[in-house]
């Protein structure tokens, strides 16, 4: 007489290793949806205009960002403390237009200046909460 044998379900490495494949095959699935069902924030279309629409009206596409500004024996550098980078500039450098705007961090100046025929633009805003104004970009146009 022969007698049949159960087999038993066990839970091999096997088995786990192809449920945690499904598991990250499904993930990664619902991510990919996900980001195609949600617009991208540069077309995403709102009732406030972006801050960079803002920057972008207050600095003109022709302008090139440069790290500093060399006046005489004074220089301006990316980063410098707003209050001492206007200290640097000298009466022959006229303030054509400021522009104030609310930044991500806290308010955005931007400020436009010439001299001699040249025109550059200074764009400070805190680099952290609460911190002070400090030179973000300058342009040169």
């Amino acid at each position: 007489m022969l007698e049949a044998t159960r087999t038993r379900i066990s839970f091999s490495g096997e088995v786990l290793a192809a449920a945690a494949f499904l598991a990250a095959t499904i993930v990664v699935g619902l991510l990919i949806v996900r980001e195609l069902r949600v617009a991208p924030r540069a077309l995403a279309t709102s009732g406030e205009p972006s801050s960079s629409a803002a920057t972008n009206a207050a600095v003109p596409p022709e302008a090139v960002s440069v790290p500093a500004l060399m006046f005489g024996a004074h220089e301006i550098r990316v980063g410098d403390a707003l209050d001492v980078a206007i200290s640097h500039l000298d009466s022959t450098i006229k303030l054509t237009r400021s522009v104030v705007e609310t930044g991500p961090i806290g308010p955005r100046e931007i400020r436009s200046y010439e001299v001699s025929g040249t025109r550059f633009i200074l764009v400070a805003e805190p680099f952290q909460r609460g911190g002070e104004q400090r030179v973000s970009a300058i342009y040169l146009q």
